[in-house]
């Protein structure tokens, strides 16, 4: 995910003064805060790997995933650090997926020569993570620049989603209803069912128990579908406002607003609608009238098809219901 914050000078890093000397411009901050990008990403890889290693005891013993375990298994955890690495393969994978989407966004920025910063990581002891994003500190002045960077995190990170899930469902394993089990049931997306038919010729979703790295991937997906919805300043928003800068308020707005019904389906929708309906509602004008190409098209409709794998109705519910 990325998100603009401009700053007051909208040129690049130096220019060049009167001397020939490079000199400053107001308003950017020359000294980056690794010690806090390096705080967030040590922290988030703590996190997803203590929910890994929970994952991957249920795994071995054949029972569902139970989020109240992983809140219990910190404590168990600062006795035996050694269990920490029994979550790796959760841990991992996920940040991988997630590096690899928050630097596509970076190294796009970094070729057109756009201010970014490095990713913010954010932990959570639910899942692990609440994904990541960086910063755009400098205007955007084309279209085909906001495009590249915005369609280039999804991209990155579903390249990497596609051989997690397909490594992590060859581990998966088949226990009958295992997914009604649990205290938490986990939707399937459509990509997962696509490569779940192929490696398991007619079970179930229901009956799939996922690896942890096939979990992983699932989160992946999920925050995959949740950046490319065309709304704001997500991902998706900047690439809707690059073929339709005219409407990009509007078509905002509807698809938040469409979001709001699905709470019927999933709570989740009611307050990611109501926040992009408050946080989703501008988008910092570009004047161009140059037209994207071919090439980006044909990437914009990779991307809609990306959205269409990763999209889960119902990502979370309680089990049993």
């Amino acid at each position: 995910m990325s998100s603009q914050d401009f700053s007051p000078a909208p040129y690049p890093l130096y220019a060049e003064a009167g001397t020939g000397e490079p000199y400053e411009l107001p308003g950017y901050r020359s000294r980056e805060r690794y010690w806090l990008y390096s705080l967030l990403f040590a922290l988030t890889l703590l996190t997803t790997t203590v929910v890994g290693a929970a994952m991957q005891s249920d795994f071995d013993h054949n029972i569902p995933f139970d989020v109240e375990r992983a809140f219990s298994l910190y404590s168990w955890i600062w006795r035996h650090p050694a269990l920490l690495l029994r979550g790796l393969p959760f841990s991992l994978t996920l940040l991988t997926i997630l590096l690899a989407h928050e630097f596509g966004h970076y190294l796009a920025a970094l070729y057109h020569r756009v201010n970014a910063s490095l990713p913010y990581f954010l932990p959570s002891p639910f899942l692990g993570t609440f994904g990541a994003f960086i910063k755009v500190r400098s205007p955007i002045y084309s279209k085909r620049i906001l495009f590249d960077i915005g369609v280039s995190g999804p991209v990155a990170g579903f390249v990497f989603v596609l051989p997690a899930l397909a490594i992590g469902l060859a581990f998966s394993k088949v226990i009958p209803g295992i997914a009604h089990q649990g205290s938490l049931e986990f939707g399937v997306p459509g990509l997962e069912r696509l490569l779940e038919l192929l490696i398991f010729p007619g079970a179930a979703s229901a009956d799939i128990y996922l690896h942890p790295m096939a979990r992983a991937a699932w989160v992946g997906m999920f925050t995959t579908a949740l950046n490319l919805l065309p709304i704001g300043q997500l991902d998706g928003g900047h690439i809707l406002y690059s073929f339709f800068p005219g409407r990009h308020r509007l078509i905002s707005r509807l698809v938040a607003l469409a979001l709001l019904p699905l709470c019927w389906f999933w709570w989740g929708w009611m307050l990611w609608g109501l926040g992009m309906l408050w946080l989703g509602r501008h988008h910092p004008m570009i004047i161009d009238d140059g037209d994207l190409g071919t090439g980006r098209r044909k990437l914009g409709l990779a991307a809609l098809i990306i959205f269409g794998l990763c999209f889960i109705l119902v990502p979370l519910r309680s089990g049993g219901l």
